[in-house]
């Protein structure tokens, strides 16, 4: 850009939104210098932790965001945590700007009693955990309990409830971590209750999820009738061009309303209409206490209001899956009530007053919504942000000449890109003798071992 100079951008996570973001910078035509931290050894976010390993084609991504890592002005420095291993100050002095792009960590709460009952779990949990995810490896479910409720009627939801009642044989040529198979080839799960407080037209499902769902093998899917009863604004909504989804997912749920089964298969049971009020038990869940709703409010806007009718369901495992939020960051302002950092088309502000040199994208911008290539237009917006602000910009960024230094000082062995393909050749390895994709480390120290070995191999 300007006098040949060249700018220095870090971006904070690697999943796609940070991905996205690197793939605008790089292609904008500017003189770009980027370097991209996450604090795992492993790159790729949610696409490599969160996408369920029954559903390959929906990890393509990793195959571009590696293309994008291989540009000789990019960097990736894994196992390094912003707010230890480096502040966010140290950064933003360091760099012409940063860019977060850390997602939203955490499940929202129900808030209700006997949320954290042993048995009571987050979607996040789950998934992490038969992903192989590092902070989840020691979860424990009980999946003796022949008997789940999920609370959400989304994607995750659906993801959740069809690893629990997916034939476990379908699931081993996967790449489902090996403690997560042994676990569910034990399974006593018989029947799942997936529970949305609106009715059928309001779930958001994607009806190619639904549909995978209602179809798994020795399981019978079902609903209530009358809860797909659909009143006049329901019809309306319907009856939109917006509702193009909700259609096909409503003929689905009549469909499944139809069903039948001799008593010996498995059941995923759609209900509608009700939310939680309490988890129930002593010591561990024993059942789950529903309040009944109706819905009010025009079209598209409609709110579940309850009617005081309530119901027992027993059951012996609880995952919420009912939206996530950020996590605050040490050195950034964040919005408590929406779980985002507060912005302006990506720039950063506190107070309403930008923060110069910080940016962010993402969940951690708009909130969790969308899929994952909804990232890629969020990241152009706040790229777009960036090189606007860093072209009126006097000042001169060191980059990882200030930042690495400071890294190594405090114990923190970085994790380069050639380490991450160090990690994944180890992974694909392990995988091969048992007809797997790859057979993922599931602890930081096994994949730092695999770099040890190679480090001495090389020596």
């Amino acid at each position: 850009m300007q006098n040949g100079k060249c700018f220095h951008i870090a971006i904070v996570g690697s999943g796609p939104s940070g991905f996205y973001a690197a793939e605008a910078l790089l292609g904008s035509g500017a003189d770009v210098q980027i370097d991209m931290f996450e604090r795992l050894p492993t790159p790729f976010g949610l696409v490599r932790s969160g996408v369920a390993p029954d559903h390959p084609k929906l990890k393509q991504p990793i195959r571009v965001f590696e293309d994008i890592a291989r540009s000789p002005r990019f960097n990736l420095l894994g196992n390094v945590t912003v707010g230890r291993e480096v502040t966010v100050d140290e950064l933003r002095s360091a760099y012409h700007a940063v860019i977060f792009a850390c997602g939203a960590q955490n499940d929202r709460r129900m808030n209700i009693p006997g949320e954290d009952l042993r048995g009571s779990h987050t979607a996040t949990e789950f998934v992490g955990w038969y992903n192989g995810h590092p902070d989840y490896r020691d979860r424990e479910f009980d999946l003796t309990q022949e008997v789940v409720a999920i609370i959400g009627q989304g994607n995750v939801a659906a993801d959740v409830c069809r690893i629990l009642m997916r034939p476990v044989d379908e699931l081993k040529s996967s790449d489902i971590a090996e403690h997560a198979l042994e676990a569910l080839s034990q399974s006593r799960v018989r029947e799942v209750h997936v529970i949305g407080r609106r009715g059928p037209v309001q779930a958001k499902f994607t009806t190619k999820e639904l549909r995978e769902l209602t179809s798994l093998s020795g399981t019978v899917s079902s609903a209530v009738p009358e809860q797909l009863q659909l009143s006049e604004t329901c019809l309306a909504e319907l009856a939109s061009s917006r509702s193009a989804s909700a259609q096909k997912n409503v003929e689905v749920f009549r469909r499944a309303a139809g069903n039948s089964d001799d008593g010996n298969a498995r059941r995923i049971c759609f209900r509608f209409l009700a939310s939680p009020v309490a988890v129930l038990g002593q010591e561990r869940v024993e059942g789950l206490r529903l309040v009944h709703n109706r819905l009010d409010g025009e079209p598209f806007k409609q709110s579940a209001v309850a009617t005081g009718q309530h119901e027992d369901l027993p059951c012996g495992l609880v995952f919420r899956s009912i939206g996530y939020r950020g996590i605050p960051i040490p050195g950034l302002p964040f919005d408590e009530v929406r779980g985002v950092v507060p912005n302006t088309a990506g720039r950063i502000d506190a107070d309403g007053v930008a923060v110069p040199g910080l940016y962010v994208t993402g969940w951690l911008k708009r909130g969790p919504s969308g899929i994952i290539g909804t990232n890629k237009a969020d990241s152009i917006e706040t790229v777009d942000a960036v090189l606007s602000d860093v072209a009126e910009s006097g000042l001169d960024a060191l980059g990882l000449k200030r930042i690495l230094p400071l890294v190594e000082r405090r114990g923190g062995r970085v994790v380069s890109l050639s380490d991450w393909f160090a990690i994944d050749a180890a992974e694909v390895g392990r995988g091969a003798p048992r007809g797997k994709p790859r057979e993922k480390f599931t602890r930081i120290g096994e994949m730092m071992s695999v770099l040890s070995s190679s480090s001495n191999n090389s020596a």
